[in-house]
């Protein structure tokens, strides 16, 4: 069974910066990956992509001030988030569009979410 294991969240004052990371385990190939957020009383949005060719993508509300990446041979993406605002404070969930095992076609999987507040 695939899992998405997340780590980096916490608490920060506005301005401060905060490195997520996402491991995709048990997986036999990972193609996208990305982050998405949602705050309290929201929908869930999508932040940034990157495909395994390293393509990126960014909401516009974060570009310039987030900055995703991926080492292919760990499986894990990274999220790193500087110029924090208070309206960045949302739960981060990491997505992966990955093969489980060799024949089998590629699904979509969401990481548990970790916690990021932002103090102003």
């Amino acid at each position: 069974q695939v899992q998405l294991v997340e780590s980096g969240g916490g608490l920060v004052q506005a301005g401060g910066s905060l490195r997520l990371s996402c491991a995709a385990e048990r997986v036999f190939k990972v193609n996208t990956m990305g982050w998405a957020r949602q705050a309290p009383g929201k929908q869930r949005e999508l932040v940034a992509t990157i495909t395994s060719g390293d393509s990126t993508n960014y909401r516009d509300s974060v570009k310039g001030r987030f900055t995703i990446s991926r080492d292919n041979a760990k499986n894990t993406v990274y999220l790193q988030m500087n110029s924090l605002k208070p309206e960045d404070t949302a739960v981060y969930y990491c997505n992966a569009v990955a093969q489980p095992s060799a024949f089998v076609r590629f699904t979509e999987y969401w990481g548990q979410g970790t916690q990021v507040t932002v103090s102003s």
